[in-house]
């Protein structure tokens, strides 16, 4: 799998799906969400000629399994470009493993104003749920077993694009 033609796969179907491209904010969170959230901007405006705005979302103080963590929580700020109220919001991230991170997410965004809509696109679907939540935008499915993990690297934080499978317990 290519990371770009995953990218541009989610960007035709966003566009197929009749968004008002001039009220949709891309929502990535953080830290590869962000990235991947710039890069369908960058399709976007490429295919569209619309310059749509991207946020930075931190859903630290959101999760819910952050009780079991000891010390305080690292936190990064939220940079949403402009209010939400109203708009089309899709919410980016890397990998879609349980979805206690985007429950995390819809909790975060609703601080920012009331959506009219609000829909989900991932680079990677591996399954496993523990919350009722689908990506509405899927770059690849890839179905792994409760002992892999999905690896994302991105140029603008690890210096390559690449995805690869990691067992636990492995070097």
């Amino acid at each position: 799998m290519t990371m770009k033609r995953a990218l541009t796969r989610i960007t035709y179907e966003i566009i197929e799906r009749n968004y008002e491209i001039n009220q949709l904010v891309l929502v990535g969170i953080k830290t590869r969400g962000i990235y991947i959230a710039q890069r369908i901007a960058q399709r976007l405006q490429q295919l569209e000629n619309v310059e749509v705005p991207v946020g930075a979302l931190d859903i630290t103080l959101y999760r819910d399994d952050q009780k079991e963590q000891v010390g305080k929580p690292e936190l990064h700020a939220s940079s949403i470009p402009e209010s939400l109220e109203g708009k089309e919001v899709i919410v980016v991230d890397d990998v879609l493993f349980t979805g206690r991170t985007i429950r995390a997410a819809l909790d975060a965004i609703m601080d920012f104003g009331r959506p009219q809509k609000v829909a989900l696109a991932v680079l990677i679907d591996r399954g496993h749920r523990e919350v009722p939540i689908r990506a509405d935008f899927v770059g690849k499915n890839i179905p792994t077993s409760s002992a892999e993990e999905i690896i994302v690297e991105m140029l603008e934080v690890d210096g390559a694009d690449r995805v690869f499978i990691h067992k636990k317990g492995e070097a």
